[in-house]
């Protein structure tokens, strides 16, 4: 299978991902230290894993919460968006789904962080969904097309 130039146009949602994941990164760990600060709570290492940050406020939590969503789920947007690039695929519908995709993930932390109101997390998880089959769709006929032309 002969490859196709890069398309460059996938690159800016994640890149975009990438940035938000360092952005609650920062986030979590500007409320987590004064918060364990105010709590003069000491970090053991024979604690097992999780058991001193539960102990810290749910406003505070939900940060470190998300950020650990943002390293879960989104590494198949990742793997797709990417795919996607490498192919050549430059279709227009396919980065909008790319960057719908980022959107209902930034809107997913702001609910998280800020009220946590699962409901509505719920709701926008599940939304982001829908780019994720339309990237996987995308990628998928894509790489037939391709292979299919040069009989590999």
């Amino acid at each position: 299978m002969q490859l196709l130039p890069p398309s460059v146009e996938y690159l800016g949602p994640v890149i975009t991902l990438v940035a938000w994941s360092m952005v609650m990164w920062v986030w979590m760990y500007v409320t987590r230290i004064p918060a364990m600060l105010a709590m003069k709570m000491q970090p053991d290492p024979n604690a097992p894993s999780g058991v001193q940050m539960a102990l810290l406020p749910p406003k505070v939590r939900w940060k470190a919460d998300n950020y650990n969503h943002l390293m879960e789920q989104p590494t198949i947007f990742y793997a797709i968006t990417l795919s996607l690039a490498m192919l050549g695929n430059s279709e227009p519908s396919g980065v909008h789904l790319a960057w719908a995709y980022v959107a209902l993930r930034v809107l997913h932390s702001f609910v998280q962080a800020l009220t946590n109101k699962i409901e509505v997390r719920f709701l926008v998880f599940v939304l982001s969904n829908i780019p994720l089959f339309g990237l996987t769709y995308f990628a998928a006929r894509h790489f037939l097309q391709l292979t299919s032309v040069t009989g590999t």
